[in-house]
């Protein structure tokens, strides 16, 4: 089964679609076939959740290794 490319959503916009495919596989209704391409579907938009948040929390906060704080990221910095 070839795999299908998730379009490019917004954050929230992948979420609520995710919670939506939940709902619709937990009522029990829904076809072995539709449940497989839901599941698919939900696993990109769970990676694609996950990305964002990584991206966000990289682009927040940044560990300082000699200190052992969180500082904020400054972008600028790290092109030089």
């Amino acid at each position: 089964m070839p795999k299908r490319k998730t379009p490019e959503l917004s954050f929230e916009a992948a979420l609520e679609r995710l919670e939506s495919l939940i709902e619709s596989m937990e009522d029990g209704e829904t076809p072995l076939a539709e449940l497989v391409e839901k599941f698919e579907e939900g696993a990109n938009l769970l990676k694609s959740c996950q990305a964002n948040l990584k991206q966000a929390e990289l682009i927040i906060e940044k560990l300082n290794f000699d200190t052992n704080t969180l500082e904020a990221l400054d972008p600028e910095a790290e092109n030089e």
